[in-house]
């Protein structure tokens, strides 16, 4: 016990002396070298998709097949997003308002499917139109299995947790004051609402559409389980990648890649812009 004892004296020791030193140069140093591994890590894979996948990018979109990918990747990915958000916007303004005894467990409910696989959601989405919700949709004339129209449910579950809880954040960011003092003036709740929340969390509510759709977009698993994947019925994107690559035609598979890759780094790229307006005004909000 002496010597280890004496080990970890002498190491406290040390740091204790020369502590400006690890936090000066030792800290930073690692900090670096770590930012620089999880750098090249990320932009490997970008940089293997650009530099094969923008060599065919051309010759793939004189295909059929890929056009047709992206007209219905690019459609279901809005529709989608226009009912995310209906959802997901009124849905956080509720749970803001609840106490946190009740907010807290139900945002936890709602968060759960955000660490399951996509294909997991996918699959008890299938359950459940085909055995619980069968007779509503036929009933409705909405077809969902191995139809558009999964593509867009599919992406709605997938993508609504994340929504509600970016939509939370902002409203959550707003000053409650402001709602008591524009209850003084006589606004309701809904007044309050549309003239002072949504204003204040335009850019943030903004930033979270480009986003989800983005997902949307290069969303997969779960639409492979509920509408299967065929030839110019229900290939988007990413379903246009898997088939390419389960015919070994690679070069059309990147070439798809790529495209994805610059339709979301144009979407972040908004994203991120209206995520600093709104910081900028955070800031100037403070002062």
């Amino acid at each position: 016990m002496l010597p280890k004892k004496s080990g970890k004296s002498t190491a406290m020791n040390w740091l204790k002396n020369n502590h400006n030193t690890v936090s000066r140069k030792i800290f930073p140093l690692i900090c670096i070298t770590l930012t620089v591994c999880s750098i090249l890590l990320i932009g490997g894979n970008i940089m293997v998709i650009i530099l094969r996948g923008a060599k065919s990018l051309a010759q793939t979109l004189l295909s059929s097949n890929t056009r047709f990918a992206l007209g219905l990747s690019m459609k279901t990915a809005v529709i989608s997003t226009c009912l995310c958000f209906l959802l997901a916007v009124p849905t956080a303004y509720t749970l803001t308002k609840l106490p946190s005894r009740i907010s807290t467990p139900l945002e936890m409910i709602m968060e759960l499917t955000m660490s399951l696989p996509n294909i997991v959601l996918g699959l008890s989405l299938l359950i459940l139109c085909s055995a619980y919700l069968r007779g509503f949709l036929a009933k409705a004339g909405i077809p969902v299995i191995f139809h558009p129209n999964g593509i867009i449910l599919a992406q709605l579950v997938i993508n609504l947790p994340f929504a509600i809880k970016l939509a939370t954040t902002a409203f959550r960011d707003v000053d409650p004051k402001l709602e008591k003092v524009t209850g003084l003036l006589g606004a309701g709740p809904g007044s309050h609402f549309f003239l002072i929340t949504l204003p204040l969390c335009k850019n943030s509510l903004i930033s979270t559409v480009l986003l989800i759709w983005s997902r949307a977009l290069g969303e997969f698993g779960a639409t492979l389980m509920l509408v299967g994947v065929t030839r110019m019925k229900t290939e988007t994107l990413p379903a246009g990648i898997y088939l390419n690559v389960s015919v070994n035609d690679l070069t059309g598979a990147l070439a798809c890649a790529f495209l994805l890759l610059i339709i979301s780094a144009i979407a972040h790229a908004f994203a991120h812009l209206f995520s600093r307006r709104r910081m900028k005004e955070s800031r100037y909000e403070s002062t």
